[in-house]
């Protein structure tokens, strides 16, 4: 008898996720780093799209025993699901929620020195664990590198058990002359700011710096951790990237909907709102049931993208509606009703990378919109060659 969940997950517009190829990733980044230094997964924003618990349950599988994410709400539910090791939480937690960052055994972010000396303040059960953000230039968050008498005044804080101490790069994925630049300045800040604290003798803690782009440009910083995102779902942040290592990654994740309807047009009918497409001549066209309320964006609607069909590239036209969108099949032969469509996989015209450069944004931020609404299915075989 079938499963009727199962089906069901498939019936309309999923995701389907590679655990193989994520694996892949994993020991492609091993190769890189060298063999003292960790994996800090970075997991936040539901894994990039991916389905959090699902991906750290896997990383706890193959050894990684270091997780990053954005907020207490993501670390705690990581916990909630059994997932083992060091959970970084990366962002702002509120002064009064710090008490479950002991109560699930969490390492919380000093964002700057101002908010270390709130939870200094707060009566406490034990020692809170934090690694100290150090501000080296991207001027977002942290402690800039130049106030050592404040970062190691945060070592001497009663409430607070400093095990790391890391800063984040903001042009580590350029190679313009003038951005390399800046992140090797970047570079000499931080380890500069680390000698400095040595020197005042300080344990500093695990120290880290590299993120996905870190890691392929900037190998040989010797580092405790390094944070990999978007390379460990195998995948590039922007099309063309360069990078000075080019590790073998394989995507993890696809996209899939389902055709609902197959019709013909004549010349000079219109298709879906605004009447964007007018079509020159009789076309036999299908809609797909996956829309922007599923995190497929509107603004790829008229810009020639692709979708895969029975091995065959179609065209989406007219505008993508919140719940479905249309493409062009006249020249899809044997094409029917369920047949399965892809609109984001390994193949070139449908990579994550070129559908985010069509949408004018970064293949992160392509693939964290994509929503709950779409049921994460791990398929059992290598998908991609």
């Amino acid at each position: 008898m079938k499963n009727m969940e199962e089906d069901i997950k498939q019936d309309r517009a999923w995701i389907e996720i590679n655990l193989e190829n994520l694996e892949n990733n994993i020991n492609e980044i091993k190769k890189i780093i060298n063999g003292k230094c960790k994996i800090m997964a970075v997991v936040k924003a539901n894994a990039y799209g991916h389905g959090m618990i699902n991906i750290a349950t896997k990383l706890n599988e193959i050894g990684i025993r270091d997780f990053a994410v954005a907020t207490l709400s993501e670390a705690i539910e990581l916990r909630k699901n059994n997932i083992e090791g060091n959970i970084l939480i990366l962002g702002y937690t509120d002064f009064k929620d710090i008490e479950y960052v002991i109560k699930y055994d969490l390492m919380q972010t000093i964002v700057d020195y101002e908010y270390a000396k709130g939870i200094n303040q707060i009566e406490l059960e034990s020692k809170i664990k934090v690694h100290i953000k150090v501000n080296t230039g991207m001027n977002r968050i942290g402690t800039s590198y130049s106030d050592i008498d404040k970062i190691t005044e945060i070592y001497n804080m009663k409430n607070l058990k400093v095990l790391g101490i890391f800063s984040h790069f903001c042009v580590a994925d350029r190679t313009k002359k003038e951005d390399i630049q800046f992140t090797k300045k970047q570079i000499d800040n931080f380890l500069n700011c680390i000698n400095q604290i040595k020197e005042r003798g300080y344990s500093t803690g695990k120290i880290h710096i590299q993120s996905s782009y870190g890691i392929l440009n900037y190998p040989d910083i010797e580092c405790d951790y390094v944070r990999p995102g978007i390379i460990m779902y195998g995948n590039y942040s922007s099309k063309g990237d360069k990078t000075k290592i080019i590790p073998n990654i394989r995507p993890v994740l696809s996209l899939k909907a389902r055709i609902t309807t197959i019709k013909e047009i004549e010349k000079g009918e219109s298709v879906s709102y605004g009447r964007t497409y007018i079509a020159k001549g009789t076309k036999k066209i299908a809609t797909v049931c996956i829309g922007y309320a599923d995190g497929y964006p509107r603004n790829l609607s008229n810009k020639n993208i692709k979708v895969l069909v029975n091995d065959e590239y179609a065209e989406i036209i007219g505008r993508i509606c919140m719940d479905q969108l249309v493409i062009d099949v006249s020249n899809i032969n044997n094409i029917k009703q369920g047949d399965i469509v892809t609109l984001i996989g390994e193949e070139t015209e449908i990579s994550a990378e070129e559908i985010s450069n069509k949408a004018d944004t970064i293949t992160n931020e392509l693939l964290c919109r994509l929503g709950d609404r779409l049921e994460r299915i791990n398929i059992k075989q290598t998908a991609f060659k």
